[in-house]
């Protein structure tokens, strides 16, 4: 009994504590997702024509995690970066909650280099492509991509996302700054075999699409170091080794959709939403009360302490908090409550059978348990299918459910039932 006292009173002056945090301290506010505090929605189509199909999978994660490492170097909170794919297009689409200025969003993710390396094409290549475009020039609608054929070069499986450092250094002739480029164990072999195939000839390499270097390769290089020089003032190769070092992009990408998303409708929502929560949850306590009385009073301390739990919960991780995200811990609050229904009417019934309020109690607990173990278990597990395989908007509301069913459960073991055994007399 003495060991359940201490744990309760532990557990209040943590749930006070708990409260601080979450009304008080303003050090490490909520994170709040794009459709409530407003901000920029940028989509891009994703060029996988120089990328096997058989690792179509592994470029685009590459991407995605390029992104987000870049985002996050500017500072942004949470952004969320996906992938998406309509028709046989591939998407990649950045939501960035907090940054209204479109232009300062489109530069958070321009800045990525995209780097390539090229093969030069043999002049008779050259002399067709150039007579092509001559041709389609004089169409009246010319064949975009027959334009923009790069006649002197062609694409070699050889781009940024097999770099694995860039650094600053000098050239020791001209002692002009260059960037040392140093690829990883597969980009070392694709670059051996380059420079075995293309000895005599430039490997050009480029940078966003812009030829940035052209050198004639004298020898198989095979330690995988390349050197990217273009009249680079100190501080041009500093930036550029640093942009490269947070990640080139293993494809190209092209801005197709930008949009601004206002706060005032989000926040609206948000105001609505948790008006309603409080609503809810009193009217939760008090019927509770009504058709409990003294157990449900009880039932409703716990209640309130596994609210403050998870919104505590949800501030400290940090969870970015959308209107869907908010309805899935709303609906965790009301399968709270069944919990406790389902044990009071299991002791209600032990009541009427002639049993004092401590052996009912504990009946109560002991039959109801199985369903309510069931329930919140099956209750997570397809929260945490909800999560894996679907969109970003249904995963925050998969995640706050399932944290919530979690601290229900919890709190039903732990609080409901040693406050109950407290009050009756009851030790485990």
């Amino acid at each position: 009994m003495k060991k359940n006292i201490i744990f309760i009173t532990l557990i209040l002056v943590a749930s006070i504590l708990l409260g601080v945090f979450i009304f008080k301290l303003n050090f490490r506010p909520y994170s709040l997702g794009l459709d409530i505090a407003g901000g920029t929605i940028l989509i891009y189509n994703a060029d996988l024509n120089n990328i096997n199909p058989n690792h179509y999978s592994d470029a685009l994660n590459g991407l995605k995690d390029i992104i987000e490492r870049r985002i996050n170097y500017t500072g942004v909170k949470e952004p969320r970066v996906s992938i998406e794919k309509h028709d046989n297009q591939y998407q990649l689409v950045v939501e960035l909650a907090g940054i209204k200025d479109i232009n300062k969003a489109i530069k958070m993710i321009g800045e990525t280099p995209y780097l390539e390396f090229k093969e030069a094409r043999s002049d008779t290549e050259t002399k067709e492509i150039l007579a092509l475009q001559e041709e389609e020039k004089k169409k009246p609608n010319p064949d975009q991509k027959i334009l923009s054929l790069d006649p002197y070069f062609k694409k070699t499986s050889l781009t940024g996302r097999y770099l694995q450092s860039a650094s600053v250094a000098f050239d020791p002739t001209t002692n002009m700054p260059i960037v040392d480029l140093q690829f990883n164990t597969e980009g070392a072999q694709i670059f051996a075999e380059l420079t075995k195939k293309n000895l005599g000839k430039p490997l050009a390499i480029y940078l966003d699409n812009q030829l940035i270097s052209a050198p004639i390769v004298r020898d198989e290089i095979i330690s995988g170091r390349a050197q990217i020089s273009g009249r680079f003032t100190l501080n041009e190769a500093k930036q550029l080794a640093m942009r490269l070092n947070q990640g080139a992009l293993p494809v190209p990408i092209t801005l197709v959709s930008q949009q601004t998303i206002s706060s005032i409708l989000g926040e609206n929502s948000l105001n609505k939403i948790i008006k309603a929560g409080i609503i809810g949850l009193i009217g939760v306590i008090i019927f509770m009360i009504i058709v409990y009385r003294f157990w449900g009073s009880i039932a409703s301390l716990a209640l309130i302490i596994y609210t403050i739990s998870s919104l505590a919960i949800f501030k400290a991780i940090p969870i970015t908090l959308t209107l869907a995200s908010l309805t899935g811990f709303i609906l965790s609050l009301g399968m709270a409550v069944d919990a406790n229904v389902l044990i009071f009417e299991y002791a209600k019934e032990e009541k009427r059978n002639g049993k004092p309020d401590n052996l009912a109690l504990e009946e109560g607990f002991k039959k109801s348990w199985a369903a309510i173990r069931d329930s919140n278990i099956s209750t997570i597990i397809s929260a945490i299918i909800l999560y894996y395989f679907s969109s970003s908007m249904i995963r925050g509301f998969a995640l706050t459910l399932a944290i919530g069913v979690g601290v229900d459960l919890l709190t039903v073991i732990y609080i409901t039932k040693i406050l109950l055994q407290i009050i009756y007399f009851k030790t485990k």
